[in-house]
C-alpha cells in the first residue's frame, strides 16, 4: 500500500500513515494525494495481476500482486482491508486487524 501510494502520488503531493488502536483493533491508514482509482476499477484492485492503469504500471514496474498479497496477509490475520478513493484527489487504504488477547500466565 505504501509503495503504491508513493508511486501514484504526483510531485508535491503527500503520503500519510496513521496507526491507532481503537477498542480491540489496530487500524492502519495509508492516505495519499495521488491520481486516485476510477470507481469502475475499485472492486478489482485486490485481484492478482490486476493493474488499473496498464500504461502507468508498466513504466513504474510491479506485477499487479502487491494489493492481492496485502489482502491475503490481512485476511489471514482475521482482518479487513478497504479503500476509499476519488480520481485526481487520492486514496485511503484502511487495514483493521484484531489485537491479540494476552496469554494468562499460570
Amino acid at each position: 500500500m505504501l509503495d503504491n501510494a508513493i508511486k501514484y502520488t504526483t510531485p508535491h503531493g503527500s503520503v500519510n500513515i496513521q496507526v491507532v488502536q481503537h477498542g480491540s483493533e489496530c487500524i492502519l491508514k495509508v492516505r495519499d494525494t495521488g491520481v486516485g482509482i476510477h470507481p469502475d476499477e475499485k472492486d478489482r484492485i485486490f485481484d492478482r495481476f490486476y493493474r488499473a492503469d496498464k500504461s502507468r504500471s508498466r513504466q513504474m514496474g510491479g506485477h499487479g500482486l502487491g494489493l492481492a498479497i496485502a489482502k491475503w496477509i490481512v485476511e489471514t490475520h482475521k482482518g479487513k482491508i478497504d479503500v476509499e478513493s476519488e480520481q485526481e484527489k487520492g486514496s485511503t487504504f484502511t487495514v483493521r486487524l484484531p489485537m491479540s488477547q494476552k496469554v494468562k500466565k499460570s
